[in-house]
């Protein structure tokens, strides 16, 4: 059992009906966003074309910030605010789309592209399926 899904588990008042498991899974995905998201505009900028790689190193630490930032509001219960919520997985899911398009357009010449492109499509499925089970 992962440790995200055992602070739900023991959080002390009641969820709102919140899916548990969708819960976890987009707090999971948007971590491990945010983590390959840095390490690929790091990768980018060691890449001997880093300068070609300008907006997707940007589109890299942009996606990282709002995964990571989705990811704390998303582990946050106290004083929950549906709209809030909504709004930032919304910003995140379309965030992490932007990305994987950028990722995917230099996946064929860099490999850590590849794979942050699939982490990005994950986490923006993670947060459709979350947005879809708040209603």
């Amino acid at each position: 059992m992962s440790h995200i899904k055992s602070m739900l588990e023991t959080y002390p008042k009641d969820l709102g009906g919140i899916d548990r498991q969708k819960l976890t899974d987009c707090i999971a995905a948007c971590f491990e966003c945010a983590q390959t998201c840095t390490a690929c505009g790091d990768a980018c900028l060691s890449e001997d074309m880093a300068a070609e790689l300008t907006k997707c190193i940007r589109t890299n630490l942009d996606c990282a910030d709002i995964c990571a930032t989705t990811g704390k509001i998303l582990s946050r219960h106290t004083g929950y605010d549906a709209n809030v919520t909504r709004a930032v997985l919304e910003a995140c899911r379309v965030t992490c789309k932007a990305c994987a398009d950028e990722c995917e357009s230099h996946a064929q010449m860099h490999e850590h592209c590849r794979v942050c492109a699939e982490a990005c499509r994950r986490c923006e499925q993670a947060c459709a399926e979350l947005l879809g089970a708040l209603g």
